[in-house]
């Protein structure tokens, strides 16, 4: 991410107030510069209202990510296998999950069209994502993964979620250094997620 200050505009900015859980209008106004400057007091950082590289690492999943009790020793990567282009949310793949037999979503992260990252199973649950490699994996799913038939696989990442979903992993791999980072193809007769994970 690019250097922000204000008066800058643009998708890097909305990006920035989604993380401070401001409105992404993405202008980065006086509003957007007085909660990056509360956010450096907070984490020790030089307070300037200038989002730098420190900045920006303090505001990495990473900082805010609950660690799990389970030993992870993967992360593997999903999609939810719907159309290019339709929004869903944890709501819904909760609802088609209780439809399987679940007692809620499988993964423990979801990431919409947008890019915003959405926490699903509690990351200490084992999940139901990976038959076989549930018990110490975290599950990462991002919105869509076929055309629009709704069948064919594709990589229909925005590049919202292409960012977000690197990010997250990233972090991931910060908390839990050794794990390694799979696509489900990896261990199921699918395309999920749609392209392979060295495309990350």
């Amino acid at each position: 991410m690019k250097t922000l200050k204000k008066g800058c505009i643009g998708y890097d900015v909305k990006v920035l107030q989604k993380m401070l859980h401001l409105i992404d209008d993405g202008v980065f106004g006086p509003i957007t510069e007085e909660a990056v400057m509360m956010f450096q007091h907070e984490h020790g950082l030089t307070v300037d209202g200038i989002v730098g590289p420190k900045t920006w690492d303090a505001l990495a999943p990473a900082a805010t990510l609950p660690k799990s009790r389970r030993k992870i020793t993967e992360i593997i990567v999903h999609c939810t296998a719907t159309a290019i282009g339709k929004d869903f949310t944890v709501q819904d793949i909760i609802r088609w999950h209780k439809a399987r037999g679940f007692k809620t979503i499988g993964y423990h992260y979801v990431i919409y069209l947008d890019g915003s990252v959405h926490e699903g199973r509690d990351v200490n649950l084992v999940g139901a994502h990976c038959t076989g490699h549930n018990a110490h994996s975290i599950g990462v799913c991002y919105v869509g993964g076929c055309a629009k038939d709704g069948l064919t696989p594709m990589d229909t990442r925005t590049p919202e979620q292409k960012e977000s979903l690197r990010k997250l992993v990233a972090a991931l791999l910060k908390i839990y250094p050794g794990a390694t980072v799979h696509g489900h193809y990896e261990f199921a007769a699918k395309a999920c997620p749609s392209f392979k994970i060295k495309d990350l």
